[in-house]
């Protein structure tokens, strides 16, 4: 399974192992449903000064290439399958994916 298609300028220098596990399992979530994963940002862009992008562990995948109506189901295989340690978040045009063991009563990431 390969990640299929990484946005223009999207920064690909800076992100975690947790997070390249994430993918790579995202990218068989997105195959099942028929949708190609696009990664729109990693640790590039712009987001909340706190932001886990900035870190590397956070991605943003694109939903517009899914039937709306599947949109749901995708976001509920991500987090079945990611699990308690990361957040996964419908954003409209995107979907972020975010490690965060903290959440779940974790270790604080380094």
């Amino acid at each position: 399974m390969s990640l299929q298609y990484i946005k223009d300028g999207v920064a690909i220098d800076r992100f975690s192992i947790q997070l390249l596990n994430a993918l790579l399992q995202a990218a068989q979530i997105y195959q099942i449903h028929g949708v190609p994963l696009v990664i729109t940002a990693l640790s590039d862009g712009v987001h909340k000064d706190n932001s886990l992008h900035y870190r590397g562990y956070a991605a943003d995948l694109r939903t517009r290439d899914a039937r709306p109506q599947d949109i749901p189901t995708i976001v509920r295989d991500l987090r079945r399958t990611l699990g308690a340690t990361f957040d996964v978040v419908e954003e409209g045009d995107h979907i972020h994916i975010e490690y965060d063991p903290q959440h779940d009563g974790g270790k604080l990431l380094p």
